[in-house]
């Protein structure tokens, strides 16, 4: 039965319409699957209850002659930062809980609504096993930052899946669940789906309402999605995508067909390939599985142009700036009075903001808490931030020139495989480089893919492949993205003989 959850979720999707199999089966088998590979820490809450309460109402739908909306019965992990009506949704941290005892939090938060992209997922008739781990606040590449511990690579458990939504990598990796919804700040879904083997997609900034996800970074956030392949993903990126009035930067424009995209081919499209991302720094078995993969897109039809995107350099200081700066802003408001873990200690209210914030946050939370509000201080305001907006406006320019001269941009998502746990934690720069390749598309706001493009000759862990295109260019990305992965080899068996139990 675990077939059903590591094969095509459109399939499975169409299944469950005909009345093959029931939602509830499904579920059923996702809920027995996150109890068997829970040592690979994916979830930090299940929802077995509501899970199979929404599933027995879809079977009771396709019962009753009522149609089923494009996702019906397909259990889809959510990362713990988006707000879930019927879940707890702590978003990694101690901060949302009163406190943690053995690992679990004890009266974690349960938000009073859904998110729009929940909520969307609900009307598609998916259904929502559970909460994904995830570093705190979306403030890590490894998973290792969560409070509930890290989540682990199924292809090596002493390896990190990436973060900030390993949990939700993870899940679809494992065949936990077939599909899962991440954010993408600086790299967040797309580096996780690298190191993890599975598809993972940043839409353009305004195409995925932001309302209802609990805020790092919000000029850069963005909600996107995972599968184990391309069409996979698109459906689920087509089910969450439209404009919402709740969210001021929802953009008001229609959502075409993504997953009807996947078919178009690469035929005549020009594929920009940056002298920047092949530089030092990249290891040299994922340069070659991408130089491969590359290769593949030329065979089926597109042509190669050599581009450059000059102030690539630049990004990933840039994004530290921006990124800090609007996190300190975002979680000043937990404070443990207007939200959060109160600690009831000092003399004065000032001594309970310190004790609550101090208990509350992880190292790392704190650290880019403090480096934002130093680069937003009256004395540095000028020298950092300012001048950080100024060179992210460069490497938007940078996107725009290359787009006059190519339809997708391809390059590596991570410079490594996945790397060892524990093996950066106390080096922050060394983690902070793993976004190399990711955070120039997040200041850019155009859209991102990764893609699985075979695993390295030495390490045997998965490799990605990043194509990147305009802003609300997700159909031509996606057909690009089709074509590498059919062109890829395949990798999905390997994982499964190291997962039996």
């Amino acid at each position: 039965m675990k077939e059903l959850l590591s094969g095509s979720l459109i399939d499975l999707a169409d299944a469950v319409r005909r009345g093959d199999v029931s939602a509830l089966e499904v579920t059923d088998v996702s809920l027995a699957r996150i109890d068997m590979l829970d040592d690979l820490g994916a979830f930090v809450s299940v929802a077995r209850d509501s899970a199979r309460d929404a599933a027995r109402a879809v079977d009771q739908k396709r019962q009753r002659g009522q149609p089923l909306g494009p996702l019906a019965g397909v259990p889809i992990g959510i990362k713990d930062a988006l707000c879930t009506v019927d879940q707890p949704s702590t978003a990694g941290s101690r901060m949302l809980t009163r406190g943690f005892e053995g690992g679990t939090a004890t009266k974690p938060y349960v938000p009073p609504y859904d998110a729009t992209v929940v909520a969307r997922l609900r009307a598609a008739d998916a259904v929502m096993p559970g909460k994904c781990n995830m570093d705190e606040f979306a403030m890590g590449s490894s998973n290792e930052n969560s409070a509930y511990g890290p989540a682990r690579n199924p292809w090596d458990t002493t390896r990190t899946p990436g973060g900030s939504s390993g949990g939700s990598a993870v899940a679809v990796a494992a065949a936990l669940t077939p599909a899962s919804l991440g954010s993408d700040t600086g790299g967040s879904v797309r580096q996780p789906a690298a190191l993890s083997g599975v598809v993972g997609i940043k839409p353009s900034y305004g195409r995925v309402s932001r309302y209802g996800l609990i805020a790092f970074a919000s000029s850069l956030d963005q909600v996107g999605t995972f599968a184990r392949d391309v069409r996979g993903a698109a459906a689920v990126l087509q089910a969450i995508a439209g404009h919402d009035a709740r969210d001021a930067t929802s953009v008001d424009r229609e959502v075409p067909d993504l997953v009807a995209a996947c078919d178009r081919g690469v035929a005549g499209m020009r594929v920009g390939v940056p002298d920047e991302y092949f530089a030092e720094g990249l290891d040299a078995e994922v340069a070659e599985r991408v130089h491969q993969a590359i290769t593949g897109l030329e065979q089926a039809g597109a042509t190669l142009v050599p581009i450059t995107l000059k102030h690539t350099s630049s990004a990933v200081a840039t994004y530290y700036i921006v990124a800090t700066a609007e996190c300190s802003s975002n979680l000043a408001r937990f404070d443990g009075v207007r939200y959060g873990m109160r600690v009831e200690e000092g003399a004065d209210i000032e001594q309970m903001y310190r004790c609550s914030r101090t208990a509350g946050f992880g190292d790392e939370v704190k650290r880019r808490i403090m480096l934002g509000t130093y680069v937003l201080s009256a004395g540095y305001y000028d020298a950092y931030y300012r001048r950080a907006q100024k060179v992210r406006t460069l490497i938007a320019r940078d996107f725009d020139d290359a787009f006059e001269k190519v339809d997708v941009i391809a390059t590596p998502v991570s410079p490594t495989v996945a790397f060892e746990l524990g093996s950066r934690i106390d080096d922050p720069l060394a983690m902070y480089l793993a976004d190399v390749y990711t955070v120039p598309a997040s200041l850019a706001g155009v859209c991102a893919i990764s893609v699985p493009c075979g695993l390295g000759a030495s390490s045997a862990l998965p490799v990605g492949l990043q194509l990147v295109a305009p802003a609300f260019a997700e159909p031509t990305m996606l057909a690009a993205a089709a074509v590498a992965q059919e062109q890829a080899p395949p990798i999905h068996k390997d994982l499964a003989k190291r997962l039996e139990r």
